[in-house]
């Protein structure tokens, strides 16, 4: 018996060792060495505070910023540890009512606008934590945060145009901008101006 359990106990605290201390810390380390801001979350800052991600969104409705992709996760939208879509088919009556009230709320936010509602401001993606929006769902927006805040429409495309992303490696994805740096950028530029903060 003891030929049988000698080395399974020896296995079982060598794979212990190996997989559970020595990997974990070797990976860690690794991150840390050659992507220190992935490995720490990709965090951004404002005045010296964490106040997001880049990788996962965040939800913002007050009509001076510019509004996120829908997220479909629980309890509350963005939620990293319940990372889903909605997997409402197409032929849903509960995604058609939960997109009409978006396609709602943003005309109600902007009754003068009658550019075509971008899909992704109306549609969660299957994470549910997008971070980012097409250039076509930032330019929708455009005119109703520029009025909002009293500033140009070519200072809004302008931001827009600095903050856009292109397809990964010219091929991969669709031009993009993060949410949450553009909403930054945009206080930033509030502030510039010269006009009452936000």
């Amino acid at each position: 018996m003891n030929t049988i359990l000698r080395p399974a106990i020896a296995l079982f605290v060598i794979m212990t060792v190996l997989t559970g201390i020595i990997y974990p810390f070797a990976v860690t380390g690794l991150a840390q060495l050659l992507f220190p801001a992935q490995a720490d979350g990709s965090l951004v800052t404002a005045g010296g505070q964490p106040v997001g991600s880049r990788v996962i969104g965040q939800s913002f409705s007050d009509p001076k910023y510019f509004w996120s992709r829908p997220s479909a996760t629980a309890p509350q939208p963005y939620n990293a540890l319940a990372s889903t879509g909605s997997n409402l088919g197409p032929l849903n009556p509960a995604l058609t009512d939960a997109v009409k009230a978006r396609v709602d709320a943003l005309k109600a936010a902007d009754p003068a606008n009658t550019l075509p509602v971008p899909v992704d401001l109306v549609t969660a993606s299957a994470s549910g934590l997008d971070p980012d929006i097409s250039i076509a769902a930032a330019n929708y927006q455009a005119a109703r945060v520029a009025r909002v805040r009293g500033l140009e429409l070519k200072e809004m495309q302008a931001l827009i145009g600095a903050h856009a992303k292109g397809r990964l490696s010219g091929l991969v994805g669709e031009p993009r901008v993060n949410v949450l740096e553009l909403n930054l950028a945009l206080d930033t530029l509030k502030t510039q101006s010269g006009s009452p903060g936000a």
